[in-house]
């Protein structure tokens, strides 16, 4: 016998008593085309679950699916309960270097005893540590962007990962070439995240504060940042991020991610959509062919260079400011 439809109106995930109220029986719910991932929870189970989309990049895969699992808790989350640590982090759109644990993470305010459900990780913190916000999105309890880059003190083991981060929150949205367009503002100011460090005694501190200072607001990628801290620690001087560049007539021409705007070097970071997509790979082509015709000498940056060939793109930038200094 068909099983009645799941209203629409319930989405791809509910708690049971909703459904229950939907006029749904218990024995529907145990049906084999209802997941049960937390206790009381059910969710639709499709087809593409089970296999990663083919043009989809592997960590953009498990990205989705952590989302995919937090949305199946919030909806049996308790009221005092809201998201924080990477779970948050993912939810604001900071870049995290691996995703390998897909369960959310959840925290309450002590004295209240932490979430204990199985599939969770539980934190307990205290409302000097912590500001909680409704996601403007996602309409979930979470930790606000400030706290949450401050959280990430004590999981982020490398100091770029944590910088990183920090500019995605701090991040100031813009048209390049100078278009209007109302792009939003950051998610926090540095001196939001500067207050969520000093707020109290918290793990990973000492990291953060490190961090702050290398923060920037213009940086659009964890790899762009990652390429612009290792030109400063390699003793270069340090480029200016997100430069738009003219020809000589004034004519917009692009934006490159990295540059020494005074000597005509662009650092570019060439990532996978560069890669995949061909209107972006013609893109490329002709701006970096205005470049070269606009007197600038173009350093493309691949992730081998940033995450495993550091010394080869030093070595490159390093010749190139000793010809044009």
């Amino acid at each position: 016998m068909p099983q009645p439809p799941i209203p629409e109106e319930l989405g791809r995930a509910f708690a049971a008593r909703t459904a229950l109220g939907h006029g749904l029986s218990a024995r529907r719910l145990r049906a084999p085309d209802l997941a049960r991932p937390f206790h009381g929870a059910r969710a639709l189970v499709h087809p593409q679950d089970a296999r990663q989309i083919s043009d989809e990049h592997p960590a953009d895969t498990r990205r989705r699916a952590a989302l995919q699992r937090a949305a199946e808790y919030a909806v049996v989350m308790a009221s005092n309960q809201f998201f924080s640590h990477e779970t948050a982090a993912l939810m604001w759109g900071v870049p995290l270097p691996n995703i390998r644990d897909l369960d959310p993470h959840v925290s309450s305010f002590g004295p209240v005893r932490h979430p204990r459900t199985r599939g969770v990780h539980g934190h307990e913190t205290s409302h000097a540590l912590c500001r909680v916000v409704r996601h403007p999105e996602l309409g979930v309890a979470i930790a606000d962007p400030a706290t949450t880059w401050a959280m990430l003190g004590s999981v982020l083991r490398d100091p770029y990962d944590l910088v990183a981060a920090g500019d995605a929150v701090v991040r100031i949205p813009r048209m390049p070439g100078g278009f209007d367009a109302d792009l939003g503002e950051a998610l926090a100011p540095i001196s939001a995240l500067s207050t969520a460090v000093a707020a109290g005694r918290r793990r990973g501190r000492p990291a953060l504060r490190e961090a702050l200072p290398r923060l920037r607001t213009g940086a659009s990628s964890r790899p762009e940042s990652w390429c612009r801290l290792l030109i400063i620690d390699a003793g270069l001087p340090e480029p200016e991020i997100d430069v738009d560049v003219y020809t000589h007539t004034g004519m917009f021409i692009g934006c490159v991610d990295l540059a020494y705007p005074e000597l005509k070097i662009a650092i570019e970071y060439e990532g996978d959509q560069h890669r995949t997509s061909p209107e972006q790979w013609q893109r490329d082509i002709d701006k970096h062919e205005q470049l070269g015709l606009a007197g600038w000498r173009v350093i493309r940056v691949s992730r081998a260079h940033v995450f495993g060939e550091a010394p080869v793109l030093v070595r490159r930038l390093r010749a190139v400011l000793a010809t044009r200094g």
